[in-house]
């Protein structure tokens, strides 16, 4: 997005009031990024390597987390997947709350790490980064706190 086309959109937003703390938070971050020619996530360790996209992430979580009755559908989690890390599985937040405490949010649905070793799944990968077991445990999470990922309609 063009730099000059960010203030209408952003007026365009708070007219409709439809707008959450985290879209300002996000809306700065890439202002933020698009004045100082930063990227506004990084990649700090790879994902695993074995190929894959979001589609596929999505529904071999889907598999797991329903053999291990988590709820939730592909919708929610592109839903929030998409809005957190934009499909980035190396994404890492290196400016928000957690990261100032030095526990930035990591991978597909930016989880830190203490909540994605407390909601980790057994049979998925110990690795943060690894797409599956980044998607399952904060699906895992959503699910005990908000009753389903489907819920979750903002950063979480």
């Amino acid at each position: 997005m063009q730099f000059t086309a960010m203030p209408k959109k952003f007026a365009r937003m708070t007219k409709t009031k439809k707008i959450s703390l985290g879209m300002v938070a996000a809306g700065a971050a890439v202002m933020a990024g698009t004045v100082i020619s930063a990227p506004a996530a990084s990649a700090a360790t790879p994902a695993p390597s074995g190929g894959g996209n979001v589609d596929t992430w999505i529904k071999e979580s889907l598999k797991v987390m329903h053999a291990q009755g988590i709820p939730g559908t592909y919708e929610g989690i592109h839903r929030n997947l998409m809005r957190e890390s934009t499909g980035n599985p190396n994404a890492i937040n290196n400016w928000d709350s957690n990261a100032v405490k030095g526990i930035p949010s990591k991978g597909l649905m930016q989880v830190i790490d203490p909540t994605f070793k407390a909601y980790h799944v057994a049979g998925t990968s110990q690795n943060i980064y690894d797409p599956v077991a980044n998607i399952t445990a904060s699906a895992k999470y959503a699910a005990q706190r908000y009753g389903s990922i489907d819920n979750v309609n903002s950063a979480y």
